[in-house]
């Protein structure tokens, strides 16, 4: 069994510890409809949805910021924002005027006003769940970091799909989210297992 590299943080002298939540920003990552049935459906995205709904009603207890991020691609795609399908998944809804952010890129941040929001309330550490593990997930943990916050990620609350690779090998869904876990957890943020792990 081959023996794990060192980790970019760990190099940098960053550690693995995860933030605390209660001192942190919940950004809850395009939850959508889309990724529950039809050409989007991605493997475990029930049981994740169950975690993000526990890791969220945590956040609402400790009364910290909330942000919802979806992803529109426009009319009549599988991100249609005004369709359904597009629609945040109501167990994990918006309330309360928990803001609603809507990104064209897999990058939370790019092209959104989400950095002045959070630099606006003085918030440094971000705990991230949602959808896709290896995409929008991995990209906003990536945004983050370079904008100098410090991520966590809940890898129980996240899911992804199986993928081809190159070389026409099936890479099964767990081995696309062991990789992008890992892959994130090498430098651009720290990782929560389980909801339960707070």
């Amino acid at each position: 069994m081959p023996k794990a590299s060192v980790t970019l943080r760990e190099l940098l002298g960053l550690g693995q510890q995860p933030a605390p939540l209660k001192e942190s920003a919940l950004i809850m990552i395009d939850c959508q409809n889309t990724y529950r049935s039809g050409i989007m459906a991605l493997t475990g995205v029930e049981e994740a949805l169950l975690e993000a709904r526990k890791l969220l009603g945590m956040a609402r207890d400790l009364r910290i910021p909330i942000f919802h991020v979806r992803h529109d691609a426009g009319e009549g795609s599988p991100y249609d924002v005004h369709a359904e399908i597009g629609a945040i998944s109501r167990e994990v809804a918006p309330i309360g005027g928990e803001p609603v952010i809507t990104k064209c890129f897999p990058d939370s941040f790019f092209q959104t006003d989400l950095d002045q929001r959070l630099k606006a309330i003085g918030i440094h550490d971000i705990v991230l769940a949602g959808f896709m593990t290896h995409m929008c997930v991995h990209s906003t943990a990536h945004g983050g970091f370079s904008l100098g916050y410090a991520p966590t990620v809940v890898a129980s609350a996240t899911a992804t799909r199986p993928l081809q690779a190159a070389n026409g090998r099936i890479i099964s869904a767990q081995e696309v989210q062991d990789g992008a876990i890992a892959s994130t957890r090498d430098l651009y943020g720290a990782i929560i297992d389980r909801v339960a792990d707070f």
